[in-house]
């Protein structure tokens, strides 16, 4: 109707439901029937993880986000949606990688 404000409809990021990761793919099934799947290189923990480490994932945060305990990674539904890659600076994996190779 004329005159007549619009609704503001917001919508929630769909929630994650179950998660696949291979040599060079995660996947995430949503609970709206969509998949995404992204390059496993685009997080670099992922990349480096054991496939032992890779299918010890924890859906979190109501179906929100993604977390390896393992891997200390965690990925946001909503940043995969958007197509947003690992943040994590090349200094901090470089840490995380050698204090790995330590403990092997």
């Amino acid at each position: 109707m004329p005159g007549m404000p619009s609704a503001l409809v917001v919508q929630a990021p769909p929630k994650a439901v179950a998660v696949t990761v291979t040599d060079d793919t995660l996947s995430v099934d949503l609970a709206d029937g969509r998949t995404i799947a992204v390059p496993i290189g685009w997080y670099p923990r992922l990349a480096y993880g054991t496939p032992d480490e890779r299918v010890n994932v924890q859906i979190a945060g109501a179906g929100h986000g993604l977390h390896w305990p393992a891997l200390d990674e965690d990925i946001g539904v909503e940043g995969l949606l958007l197509g947003k890659r690992s943040t994590e600076s090349a200094s901090s994996f470089a840490r995380w990688l050698a204090q790995r190779k330590h403990a092997v």
